[in-house]
């Protein structure tokens, strides 16, 4: 395992999170992006516990696959499937024309789902590998 990879991956994902928030406290607020940008910060936060464990992520951004693989490893990642599964229908499609309107309730949701997956034990403990 390369700490520094690991601390990269975190280093990104709590960029695309506090993007998320900046954007979140903004007049004009985009939601698909916001909701975008939380779905980029859990599959970084996945993927760097993965890379920790010495396991190369598929290049995916399906975050139910990242959550099974991670689970794989440590079962109490079943306690974060949900926040996966909601964030995981804004993992790449919401920034093409879709079908589904995005609302500040989905916006409020994934910030929550992000903060409890960057939060999970599993995953705030590799802040302490330096």
């Amino acid at each position: 395992m390369n700490t520094n990879d690991v601390i990269e991956w975190l280093t990104i994902a709590d960029g695309d999170f506090d993007s998320a928030k900046i954007l979140n406290e903004a007049t004009r607020k985009h939601f698909e992006v916001i909701c975008y940008l939380c779905a980029q910060s859990a599959e970084k936060y996945l993927k760097g516990f993965l890379i920790y464990h010495d396991i190369i992520p598929q290049k995916t951004h399906n975050l139910l696959i990242l959550n099974n693989i991670c689970a794989e490893i440590d079962n109490e990642f079943k306690n974060i499937k949900t926040s996966c599964d909601f964030l995981n229908r804004f993992a790449n499609d919401i920034r093409y024309p879709h079908q589904y309107e995005v609302t500040e309730r989905d916006t409020n949701f994934a910030i929550a789902a992000v903060e409890k997956i960057r939060d999970f034990e599993p995953i705030s403990a590799l802040r302490t590998i330096t």
